[in-house]
């Protein structure tokens, strides 16, 4: 059996929820790899609307496993709020069918504190635009081995000593921050309080999914933002703190790399993102608006509106090669209905000189000025749209172009947010 890896291609909100629920119906198991509850997968079935932070997609299909991989940092507070919402929802999560890695970091209220106090003091230009929930600070913490993990909730007196330790180590910090010291007795206190509902559905997920894989299921790994976010090889310094990448799909659930045999990308037909940082492509005029509008563009999570632009076939193009994707999945293809004159990006020109890549250094980024082609757009509607003779001729040379400049093959056309208008060219767990 093929396993798929999902992840966004460009500085997410690309509409991998929608996508991730569609492929699920033909999923066993859905993990849920990096990132946090400062994701956002929105998804609609039957006119009722879902909208995910930490939990997998694929929670929506009865079923099925969902697990919460190692490389999730896990707000305990954020699970419990985010699962009495959708149960209310009539979702109804089990150990059986959503499970949480003992190895995960937990985000604590510190770091909350600190990601928006940290926001808040940063001079104009370093400010990141974080959602402030505390996803960089608990990254820190991991790597700097001071993590308390979902585990550690069984054990009272390590949680005591754990956050006795991060008293010491945050304190001064919180004081030049003019933040109060850290409450050590009531962190363990509410730690100890929340864990009875934490403890039931942790597991050895390295031990779940090699079970499911020789047992011949089919295994999708869910990525949260997307490439150009990658903490390493993204718009840095403007990032998200973890790994986007497809490569940490194994890392962050305790499977092989040789595990995941595809790699499916997703991209919206144009470019779109939320905060601070580098978009070349922005949309500042009455386009902008308009598909800023139709494709309903603010985030899941903050309700922050998003910033728009054409699409950037170089910044794909790029992730598409960093990701190693298979295929592409084309998403929110309606929105650019009734445009005379699209636009792709299909090189940068810096000081004088084009080139064909994203560069590295910030002071690069700044000076982009995007190199255009120009297709010709369509006035017939494509949403809804379940087939590819539903698309008008126009609409399937933008797609066959795209294909083209990002140098990847279009397996899945999203044309609108509902589960069924979805295009299956080629099914991405198809070997």
């Amino acid at each position: 059996m093929s396993n798929i890896a999902v992840i966004g291609v460009q500085l997410g909100d690309e509409g991998k929820g929608k996508i991730v629920d569609r492929l699920s119906e033909n999923a066993d198991v859905v993990v849920r790899f990096q990132g946090g509850h400062n994701a956002g997968h929105t998804i609609v079935i039957n006119n009722q609307v879902f909208k995910l932070s930490l939990l997998p997609s694929g929670v929506v299909r009865k079923g099925k496993l969902s697990v919460i991989g190692n490389g999730v940092v896990f707000d305990p507070w954020a699970f419990v709020y985010e699962k009495k919402k959708i149960e209310q929802q009539g979702i109804t999560l089990t150990p059986e069918n959503l499970q949480i890695s003992e190895v995960a970091s937990l985000i604590l209220p510190v770091h909350r504190i600190l990601d928006q106090a940290r926001e808040k003091s940063a001079h104009e230009g370093n400010k990141i635009g974080t959602t402030g929930r505390g996803i960089g600070p608990a990254y820190e913490d991991k790597v700097g081995r001071r993590a308390i993990r979902v585990g550690d909730l069984a054990e009272p007196e390590t949680l005591k000593s754990k956050v006795a330790y991060l008293a010491e180590y945050y304190n001064p910090y919180l004081h030049y921050l003019n933040q109060p010291d850290l409450d050590t007795n009531k962190l363990v206190s509410d730690l100890i309080a929340i864990a009875p509902k934490i403890l039931p559905y942790i597991c050895r997920i390295f031990e779940q999914l090699a079970n499911a894989q020789r047992a011949g299921k089919r295994i999708l790994f869910e990525g949260a933002q997307g490439v150009m976010l990658d903490v390493d090889h993204g718009t840095y310094p403007f990032v998200t703190s973890s790994n986007t990448v497809a490569g940490q799909a194994a890392t962050g659930s305790g499977i092989g790399p040789t595990s995941i045999k595809n790699v499916l990308g997703i991209a919206k037909a144009y470019t779109t993102r939320v905060g601070e940082g580098p978009l070349p492509t922005e949309l500042t005029d009455e386009i902008g608006k308009l598909l800023s509008e139709r494709g309903q563009e603010f985030g899941v999570v903050t309700g922050r509106s998003r910033r728009l632009g054409w699409f950037d076939a170089v910044m794909v193009r790029q992730a598409i090669l960093i990701g190693g994707i298979t295929s592409i999945a084309l998403t929110k293809l309606d929105v650019l209905d009734g445009i005379a004159h699209l636009k792709v990006c299909v090189g940068y020109r810096i000081n004088g000189n084009v080139i064909k890549y994203f560069p590295a250094e910030t002071a690069r980024q700044s000076k982009i000025e995007p190199i255009y082609e120009t297709i010709n757009g369509w006035t017939k509607s494509t949403k809804g749209a379940r087939s590819l003779n539903q698309l008008p001729t126009a609409a399937i040379k933008y797609i066959k172009r795209v294909e083209e400049l990002v140098d990847s093959p279009i397996t899945v056309l999203s044309t609108s947010p509902a589960r069924e208008d979805t295009i299956i060219i080629k099914d991405p767990f198809a070997e």
